[in-house]
Parts: C-alpha cells; sequence; structure tokens
C-alpha cells in the first residue's frame, strides 16, 4: 500500500517507519518552508513490544522519502487538534487524497470534525506509541496494539486494508465504544496525570520530572484524584463512563489500594514507563491540561484538586 505520513513528527514518523519495514511504500508530506524539509534519514533507537512485553531494542536508519504522488491508500495524520484545519487545508491546495487516518489528540466534537475534513474520507484512530525527535534521532517505543474506530461507525471504502496494514506490522487493532469519546478520555486521563507531576515536580526537566513521578505515593495519589475529577467533566460532555469502565478501574479504588499498584505497575512494565519518560513536548503536554481545564471551567464544573493542580504548574513554569 501507499502511505502519505503528514509531517516528520514523533508518532507519525514511528508508524511511517513501522509501515516502511512491513513493505509498504511510505513518503512523508512537508511544507517547503519546514525546518524539516531537507532531512533524507534518520537513525531510529526503538524499544519495539510487538514481540516480547517488555520491548526489544534495536537501532536502525530510516530513509524519509518526501511525497511525490497526488493519491495514497492513507493519509497518516498526528497534529494537535488544533492544527487539524490547516494540514486538510494543505492537503487540498496540493491536490493530495486519501483516506485519513487522524491519530490526533481531538477536543472538539464530531461535527467539529466532519467541518474540518470538508468531506474527505477519514477514520479515527489513537497511537499507542511515544518519543522524540532531536537532531535526527528518533528515540520511541512502540506496543503491540493501535486503538481505532469500529468498521460501522467509520465509513470508509478500504476499512479491511487499513487492518491489514495493520497486521503487516505485527500491531492489533483495539476498537472502543467510541473511539471520540475514548479520545476525550484519553485526553482527560492524560491532563490529571500531567498536572499532578507539574504541581509537584520541576517540569523544566520532564524526564526527571516522570521519573521521580512514578515513585511518589504523594503525586501518584495527586493524579488519581485529578482524574477522577477530569472524568468528570468528560462525562459532563455526554459520555456515559460505564462504557469505559476498564479504563477508569483503576481510579475508582482507594487510593490506598490504586497507588501501590500504579507503582508496581511503573516498576515492572518497561514499555509503560519508557513511553512515559521520552514524551516530553511540554507544549503539547499543557495543551491537553488546557482543553480539559477550559472546559470545565465553562461549565462550571467543580474539580478543585485538578484546577489547582493545572494553576500550580503554570504559575512554576511562569
Amino acid at each position: 500500500m501507499k502511505i502519505l505520513v503528514v509531517g516528520l513528527g514523533t508518532i507519525g514518523t514511528i508508524y511511517g517507519y513501522a509501515f516502511q519495514k512491513a513493505g509498504h511504500e511510505v513518503e512523508h508530506y512537508l511544507r517547503k518552508d519546514s525546518p524539516k524539509a531537507a532531512v533524507r534519514q534518520l537513525r531510529v533507537d526503538l524499544l519495539d513490544g510487538r514481540t516480547e512485553k517488555n520491548g526489544v531494542e534495536s537501532s536502525d536508519i530510516y530513509q524519509v522519502k518526501h511525497c511525490s504522488s497526488k493519491v495514497y491508500d492513507f493519509i497518516f495524520v498526528s497534529v494537535p487538534s488544533g492544527g487539524l484545519a490547516s494540514v486538510i487545508d494543505n492537503l487540498a491546495a496540493e491536490g493530495i487524497s486519501g483516506t485519513l487516518i487522524l491519530a490526533c489528540g481531538i477536543w472538539e466534537d464530531r461535527a467539529y470534525v466532519e467541518n474540518i475534513v470538508k468531506g474527505r474520507s477519514y477514520i479515527l484512530g489513537y497511537p499507542v506509541a511515544g518519543g522524540n525527535l532531536k537532531d535526527n534521532k528518533l528515540s520511541c517505543c512502540l506496543f503491540d496494539h493501535f486503538m481505532l474506530e469500529r468498521k460501522e461507525k467509520a465509513v470508509i471504502p478500504n476499512y479491511q486494508d487499513l487492518v491489514q496494514l495493520f497486521s503487516d506490522c505485527q500491531i492489533k487493532l483495539e476498537q472502543p465504544y467510541d473511539m471520540l469519546e475514548w479520545i476525550w478520555l484519553h485526553m482527560a486521563i492524560n491532563a490529571g496525570v500531567i498536572s499532578a507531576i507539574g504541581k509537584y515536580a520541576d517540569m523544566v526537566d520532564t524526564e526527571a520530572a516522570v521519573e521521580a513521578a512514578m515513585k511518589s505515593s504523594q503525586t501518584l495519589k495527586a493524579a488519581v484524584k485529578n482524574i477522577r475529577e477530569t472524568s468528570q467533566i468528560v462525562a459532563a460532555r455526554g459520555l456515559t463512563l460505564k462504557n469505559y469502565n476498564d479504563e477508569l478501574l483503576a481510579y475508582k479504588i482507594p487510593t490506598f489500594l490504586s497507588v501501590p499498584l500504579m507503582k508496581r505497575m511503573f516498576a515492572k512494565k518497561v514499555l509503560t514507563r519508557k513511553i512515559m519518560t521520552l514524551h516530553n513536548n511540554l507544549s503539547d503536554l499543557l495543551f491537553v491540561c488546557k482543553c480539559v481545564y477550559d472546559s470545565g471551567q465553562a461549565m462550571k464544573l467543580a474539580a478543585p484538586h485538578f484546577y489547582q493542580s493545572y494553576e500550580e504548574t503554570l504559575n512554576k513554569l511562569s
């Protein structure tokens, strides 16, 4: 299959690399004024969790091929939702077509997405991978699954081709009750964790902050309390929490039980620990918190622990 990855960001490049290694033709779309427009190859240091639960380390060179066509089977898009409109406009201006895989943190509703894509064929997904890209070196980890919208909710003509694409990469698909709601909930959980870390740690060095947080009962307890509140913010947007019991179970039980369980999980699950420490784009992290915070405030919802954590994080950074 022919895949176009928009940009040369961390998530898109991780999956672009996986698609290419599985034998598919992968190209990247970069604007002519992009600072990465001249990049032709990257070093990839990967902790690969597709065959071993603790991951297999590898190093490789990824040959970056630039957009050379107008028609693709799939176009992989992973940008903050605030940048989605400009991506769609740029693709339209270039006359580039293909089924969109929107692997983005989308905080808006379905009507917003429909308006943005302007009639293009699209499907919602969410990556289970992470890392950072510095000085032409991609340090990353990749899990064995990817979150994808159910077939009956995604009206695209090539759904089975997409299933095959991920299967070729040894990546299983997990399909939640509703993909957009799941993204909202995932962002809410992340906001609860990020704001708790920001409250108690120095976010200038995010990797050290996250490492300390995973060992800190105080920070993890604050994260659980925050998540209980942020999950109510998404519930107020119309999401039925009981449809996502698996995702929320760890945060419902008393903190004297949940905190030790979380510490043990981080100690044992190498991939989970790695993905948290590698994701160090502070503006992306704060964008997630802001989305949830602004919604809660706009709806005048009580979320004192979360609001205080986020406000204290901002004050420390300023």
